[in-house]
């Protein structure tokens, strides 16, 4: 898989507190995976690069909104996220204390996020983009491959690499870009979607391979 100017975009999924920051509502799971990984930083140096090199950034972030808790059924991750209160907010209208919550962007990523050429797509609601207008925003800026990163491994990062494969994009994953929850019963999601990862995706790389084919 080539990364070429023109035609990749950089993808990033739920970059945001509550995965991402030690006060997150889901650190107890995924922050140690996230700092053998170094997550954080190696997210920035995509961030950096993109910005650099001038290649489309996307976000395809996850809201709750109060009208989402009233689901009567989920899977055990997404009913837990509804429990805790993960990545909630007041309303799709609605801004009211967003700005350092769990559902706001990690602080050291926010003159990337918000530098006015960012595309912020519409939320997911479950762990892939069938339900938001990703796939729709990549094809109307003339995206056929992706540079797929963010949270979480073995959940959102690995449905929407499901995903754009079906819908016919290239996809290469950056396989410490991201991190997973480790639970002692369900398991190491991380490297269970590392696994899936190399069976599927275009290309699984480094964040320093991916800087160094971007900058190239």
């Amino acid at each position: 898989m080539q990364l070429t100017t023109g035609d990749t975009a950089l993808v990033l999924t739920d970059p945001q507190n509550d995965f991402l920051s030690p006060d997150g509502a889901t650190w107890e799971l995924v922050g140690t995976s996230v700092e053998e990984n170094g997550t954080v930083e190696h997210i920035e140096q995509l961030l950096t690069a993109a910005e650099q090199t001038g290649i489309p950034l996307f976000v395809s972030p996850h809201y709750y909104f109060p009208h989402d808790h009233e689901w009567e059924f989920g899977g055990t991750l997404e009913q837990k996220m509804h429990e805790i209160g993960m990545f909630d907010r007041p309303g799709p209208l609605q801004m009211q204390g967003f700005t350092g919550s769990g559902a706001d962007w990690l602080e050291q990523y926010k003159p990337y996020l918000e530098d006015g050429r960012t595309v912020v797509c519409s939320p997911h609601k479950v762990y892939g983009p069938e339900q938001n207008d990703l796939v729709l925003q990549l094809r109307k800026r003339g995206v056929t491959k992706v540079v797929l990163a963010g949270m979480s491994a073995n959940l959102c990062v690995e449905s929407h690499l499901r995903e754009l494969l079906e819908q016919g994009f290239e996809v290469a994953v950056v396989s410490d870009a991201t991190a997973a929850a480790q639970h002692p019963e369900m398991g190491d999601g991380y490297a269970a979607a590392l696994t899936n990862f190399r069976y599927i995706a275009g290309a699984v790389l480094t964040t320093d391979e991916t800087v160094q084919s971007l900058a190239a």
